[in-house]
């Protein structure tokens, strides 16, 4: 079902200067330090000094540290106005395999990787990809972009030689890093686009009914036709 993202948030956080309205959160599966969630602020907040950011119930003060961060509110605070930020996010949907040409990237990253290259975890049977996926770090349906930014040869996960023309591009994953914080920390968070449709159901009914309904149009039929050009 298709919706906000903010349903299943364990930590949120609010303006001190007036703590019963959200201004977004994140869900904390353990993987998150105090680090992290200052750096995820900074994006999120727009601010002219610095901000200080406590614990809603103990006041205990998060600091740049690689401490887990606890599940809990927050009020975050600053000598001047706190303002959201309203950077624009990039709407994508899910790639599909749907063509040859899925199949082959697909493909391609197996043989090129044989493991998760986030959690390192190591591909042992040839015949079965359970919880293994190749994804596009960058929606493909916003090319325009790609050249607009300048992004360079298309992102190698596992190569890291600044020397080599399918090396990952910092720019490129910095830019993505900036667009799951907007999309899933921001407010409410952005509308999650339904993609796993059951047999029967009517795609292009659920579509309109639901919020970004055109924009979604489009981006879905900008990725088909990209499957025939």
């Amino acid at each position: 079902m298709s919706g906000h993202r903010s349903h299943f948030r364990n930590v949120r956080f609010f303006d001190e200067a007036n703590p019963d309205v959200v201004l977004g959160g994140l869900v904390q599966n353990g993987s998150i330090t105090e680090r992290n969630f200052l750096t995820m602020l900074d994006i999120v907040f727009v601010t002219t000094a610095p901000i200080r950011v406590s614990a809603k119930d103990t006041g205990k003060v998060v600091s740049m540290v690689g401490t887990r961060l606890d599940v809990r509110d927050y009020l975050v605070s600053c000598e001047d106005e706190i303002q959201v930020s309203d950077e624009p996010w990039v709407h994508r949907i899910t790639s599909h395999s749907v063509s040859g040409r899925e199949d082959a990237f697909r493909d391609g990253i197996r043989a090129r990787d044989n493991k998760c290259v986030i959690s390192g975890r190591v591909h042992r049977n040839p015949h079965i990809w359970t919880s293994f996926e190749a994804a596009h770090v960058f929606p493909l349906e916003k090319e325009s972009l790609w050249i607009q930014f300048n992004y360079g040869q298309p992102l190698d996960p596992v190569c890291r030689d600044p020397t080599s023309p399918r090396c990952v591009s910092d720019q490129l994953l910095r830019w993505h890093f900036r667009q799951s914080v907007l999309a899933n920390m921001r407010g409410a968070g952005e509308p999650a686009f339904e993609h796993d449709f059951l047999p029967g159901m009517d795609m292009m009914k659920e579509i309109r009914e639901k919020p970004l309904a055109q924009e979604r149009l489009e981006l879905e039929l900008s990725y088909r036709l990209r499957q025939v050009v």
